[in-house]
């Protein structure tokens, strides 16, 4: 089936970084760690990313940009990649998704969806 010929699976966790933030700026800063594995039929390169960032207040900050931490991984089926960022809210809580613009060795072009995942400071949700 074509569909599984060009699959990227996109796993994220989020961290709250406590000694960068300060609570009184409303400054919340978030680390996050993403695995990329290529669960498809082709090897495939991550061309650019792009991120809608939603803080608690429903500000939507929307990021662009050509590779992930200025790579551009290239994954065979089977191969992952893992890379650590962050964002900066002005709330203790918010959310990230997103998708990786990808080309596999065919020349063929396709997202890599980023499932929605939270951002979120201790002892805020419960």
């Amino acid at each position: 089936m074509a569909d599984n010929k060009y699959r990227i699976e996109v796993a994220p966790e989020a961290y709250f970084v406590e000694e960068q933030s300060d609570v009184a700026a409303d400054r919340y800063v978030f680390a996050y760690r993403i695995r990329i594995t290529n669960t498809g039929e082709v090897p495939a390169k991550l061309i650019s990313r792009h991120w809608l960032i939603t803080d608690a207040n429903e500000h939507v900050q929307e990021v662009r940009g050509m590779g992930v931490v200025g790579e551009h991984p290239h994954l065979k089926p089977g191969e992952s990649y893992e890379y650590m960022s962050g964002a900066t809210l002005t709330t203790p809580w918010g959310t990230m998704k997103g998708s990786y613009q990808m080309e596999a060795d065919d020349g063929t072009r396709f997202d890599a969806p980023i499932g929605e995942f939270m951002l979120c400071a201790p002892r805020v949700l419960h």
